[in-house]
């Protein structure tokens, strides 16, 4: 985790949304930040559900995964505007360290989470 800490501070420390998570995060015990990191991979498993159940990135279904995932991150570590979203969906397969570790509940799952994000941006 102390290679991630530093690559995140040397990427994103300068900015609000890494100044918010630092405050944010600060007292965090090694439980809560269990509970939010597996809340997290949660959702992931849920995409990969949804994904495998056919339904389509613009479904209510995919649609309402994309909303609670912006609610979990902003709930948990920083605000996470519509911007920041579409960011972190584009980093969850550009990054084959986050596309592996989504794609663990099911290959395509980092693809169809972007898909589905990309969709719930446009439509807000």
């Amino acid at each position: 985790m102390k290679n991630y800490d530093t690559e995140a501070r040397s990427r994103w420390g300068s900015t609000d949304a890494y100044r918010e998570h630092e405050q944010k995060t600060k007292n965090y015990t090694k439980e809560k930040w269990a509970e939010a990191n597996d809340g997290l991979m949660a959702i992931f498993a849920e995409f990969a559900a949804c994904k495998s159940s056919g339904a389509s990135a613009d479904s209510d279904e995919a649609q309402a995964l994309a909303a609670k995932l912006q609610k979990h991150i902003t709930a948990n570590y920083y605000n996470c505007t519509d911007e920041i979203l579409a960011g972190l969906g584009r980093m969850y397969v550009c990054d084959e360290r986050f596309q592996k570790n989504i794609d663990r509940y099911g290959e395509g799952t980092a693809a169809f989470a972007v898909a589905v994000i990309e969709i719930y941006i446009r439509g807000k």
